[in-house]
């Protein structure tokens, strides 16, 4: 039935009001495995949360660049006398308040993945801005100090901005390095024109340091890039995960309608089956029996009896339906009473007897005495024996041997055992004879056949019970059925058997 869902009668009848659901969810499916498998292999697949990520960090570390902009600036005016350091210090001040004005309206803005080329491009501009207000700090000149001591301390101020610079902007492609093109230019046009060796040196270090430091962001650069892809993808993957929990919720809930209203269906059917079925019996019986007077023509005896053997193999069948149908429906009631096991199946052996004995099958009997009454319901039980019985008797070979047993469990239950020497069923087939409508290869070659609900029917009142149901079976050897008790229905119970090995042997330890 779930196989054929899309094109079952049922399920258009159940679902037909929700078959709108489908197409969103199916979508979103469609949507979460393309991503997952044609995920973004570059950084433009991920320039929005990288710049929502460095408007994050820079507002966060909003304070520290002005804490970095006033101590270079006093050092400067304390090593150098120059009180042109103020305002280097207010115009980097005034381009880093630019900075954090534009970076708070990004934030307030929505950022659309249209518009972070535009926001990249202001924050990129700005930090060329402050790239000038680096090199500025190159061409204060000293008063009362010597030109080496100056450079140092440029060299240094310049380090510590450029590892400051790389900490708070690895977030922004090329910050760092359109930061400090222009201050590694002026350097290196006054190394030029000094020709001097410190200056040479002091351009070369912080040239090298600032292509170490690109080379550092633009890894960190990526292992961010590679975190946001590995948690997109968990997060595509827990969105198609609870999809699919959801569709796998909504199937299974139309599939137990679907099913619901089958068994409702055959249900009503075979009540409406059996009705007119019953006349055909009554009236074919009359005519066969001759009560109304004698058929002239004997064919048309041969025929009557024909008609109801035939409607009352159809009885059967449509019974067999109907108990199926209430039971996977949740209507079969248990009618409870006090019943022997043995009764029930000596009787169930008296109707299969003749039919036995049309087989030269014989049926032995052991069954343990002084058995307690068991709390179960007589008619479902009767079903059961009665039925294990008659497949027992189909499928047992001319001259063949049924054996029957009824006993207690080790657990203090009680058992009833049909075994015959048939042909037996592949173990492969055990649980398709045990589905309901399932048969087995030799059922199916077999003459007699049926619907394949007698042992689905048997398992389903023995659950009903608390009990359990056992189908043996080896090729050649034949085939053996145990319906189970549990020892709650057994209304003088008797205690488990223990093992008594152990006390064995603690007496042979002393003697």
């Amino acid at each position: 039935m779930m196989n054929g869902v899309s094109t079952s009668p049922d399920k258009n009848i159940v679902d037909k009001s929700r078959g709108y659901r489908n197409k969103p969810v199916s979508k979103t499916v469609r949507a979460n495995r393309e991503r997952l498998q044609l995920g973004p292999t570059n950084a433009a697949g991920f320039d929005k949360e990288m710049l929502a990520l460095h408007i994050a960090q820079v507002l966060q570390g909003a304070a520290a660049m002005p804490v970095l902009l006033i101590l270079i600036a006093g050092g400067g005016i304390y090593l150098t006398g120059n009180l042109q350091f103020i305002g280097w210090l207010l115009g980097s001040l005034l381009i880093h308040a630019a900075i954090l004005l534009v970076t708070r309206r990004a934030r307030l803005r929505d950022m659309t993945s249209e518009r972070v080329g535009y926001w990249r491009f202001r924050f990129l501009v700005l930090q060329g801005l402050f790239g000038l207000s680096w090199a500025g700090l190159l061409l204060q000149e000293c008063v009362t100090c010597s030109p080496g001591d100056l450079g140092f301390y440029r060299g240094a101020a310049l380090l510590v901005a450029l590892a400051a610079t790389a900490m708070g902007t690895f977030l922004l492609r090329h910050a760092l390095l359109i930061t400090f093109v222009p201050a590694v230019l002026v350097l290196a046009a006054q190394a030029a024109l000094s020709k001097s060796p410190d200056a040479m040196a002091l351009a070369a270090v912080i040239l090298t340091a600032l292509v170490f430091l690109v080379f550092m962001t633009s890894r960190m650069h990526r292992a961010n890039l590679h975190i946001l892809s590995v948690q997109s993808e968990k997060d595509d993957l827990i969105a198609e995960l609870e999809v699919a929990k959801s569709m796998s919720d909504e199937a299974r809930r139309r599939a137990e309608e679907a099913n619901l209203a089958k068994s409702r269906f055959l249900a009503s059917m075979s009540h409406e089956l059996r009705t007119p079925l019953n006349a055909i019996l009554g009236f074919s019986e009359v005519m066969s029996t001759e009560v109304l007077g004698p058929l002239d023509n004997p064919t048309y005896k041969e025929y009557t009896g024909d008609i109801h053997r035939s409607g009352q193999h159809l009885l059967d069948l449509i019974n067999e339906i109907l108990d199926l149908s209430r039971i996977e429906a949740g209507k079969y009631d248990l009618n409870e009473e006090v019943v022997h096991l043995v009764e029930i199946t000596e009787d169930c052996i008296g109707m299969v007897q003749l039919r036995a004995r049309t087989k030269s099958i014989t049926i032995s009997q052991q069954f343990e005495t002084t058995m307690p009454a068991v709390w179960v319901d007589e008619k479902a039980m009767r079903q059961v024996t009665l039925n294990l019985l008659s497949n027992a008797v189909k499928f047992t070979p001319q001259g063949g041997e049924i054996s029957v047993k009824v006993g207690w469990t080790a657990g203090g239950g009680q058992y009833i055992s049909i075994k015959d020497n048939g042909p037996g069923i592949p173990e492969d087939e055990i649980p398709i004879v045990l589905s309901a409508f399932g048969q087995g290869s030799i059922a199916i070659k077999s003459a007699e056949q049926g619907t394949g609900l007698g042992l689905p029917i048997v398992q389903a009142i023995l659950a009903k019970h608390d009990g359990e149901f056992i189908l043996r079976s080896r090729m050649r050897e034949g085939t053996e059925a145990i319906a189970i008790l549990p020892a709650k229905r057994v209304l003088q119970s008797v205690p488990a058997v223990e093992d008594t090995a152990p006390v064995k042997r603690r007496r042979k330890s002393f003697a």
